[in-house]
């Protein structure tokens, strides 16, 4: 029997050369992932080799939401680049690290984040994510989480460290008015900052591919 397809997840700091505190960094990306709590990994994050990390989720939505929240929690000085891939995943032996993975997912993954760095060095410096379907490459989910990607890290490269945690708390499930009163301002202070940043397109858009997707 065949193993179902799952979403493999390559998480690459980017810049790391220039970073001022190199293990300071990792500790924010595993932080960053730990409080996605909420979204349960199939296979927790781990660092692999260099400036990577990877992550197994069960589904599509799963994946999105969580580097979504990790990507908003990290400090300002840390970036990361991912790359999002469906596919099957076989454990092949065992690691230093933990099991040693193959399969169309990890491929996937490793297209997608190759993808994500040209085009990050093309026209969009911004873009941090892409995502590839081993099973359905081009398809329509693929070109809309892409299409989304291009929104969202446009919209995220652009904000300020309260529109970055206000737009955490919408992902994570939390009120505006709960939001707001973490943050000492008023609901409405919290409905403006979500209107006028773009956050409320990409916080949208996680519930609609998250409807959708899989």
């Amino acid at each position: 029997m065949q193993p179902e397809p799952v979403i493999a997840v390559i998480v690459d700091l980017v810049d790391s050369r220039a970073l001022a505190d190199r293990e300071a960094a990792q500790h924010a990306v595993e932080h960053a992932f730990d409080r996605t709590a909420d979204v349960r990994a199939l296979d927790p994050l781990r660092a692999t080799v260099g400036d990577e990390f990877q992550v197994i989720y069960a589904t599509l939505p799963d994946a999105l939401v969580a580097t979504t929240a990790a990507t908003l929690a990290l400090p300002p000085t840390v970036q990361i680049r991912l790359g999002i891939g469906r596919g099957q995943v076989r454990t092949i032996g065992t690691g230093g690290t933990g099991p040693l993975q193959d399969g169309p997912g990890w491929w996937s993954a490793r297209d997608a984040i190759n993808e994500t760095h040209r085009r990050e060095d093309a026209r969009t410096a911004f873009l941090r994510s892409w995502y590839h379907d081993a099973e359905d490459r081009h398809g329509t989910t693929e070109r809309l989480v892409n299409a989304w990607f291009l929104s969202r890290d446009h919209v995220v490269a652009r904000l300020t460290p309260r529109a970055r945690r206000i737009a955490l708390g919408l992902v994570e499930g939390r009120t505006q008015a709960q939001i707001a009163a973490d943050e000492g301002i008023t609901p409405s202070a919290v409905s403006q900052s979500v209107q006028k940043s773009g956050v409320a397109a990409v916080v949208e858009g996680l519930r609609v591919l998250g409807d959708g997707g899989r």
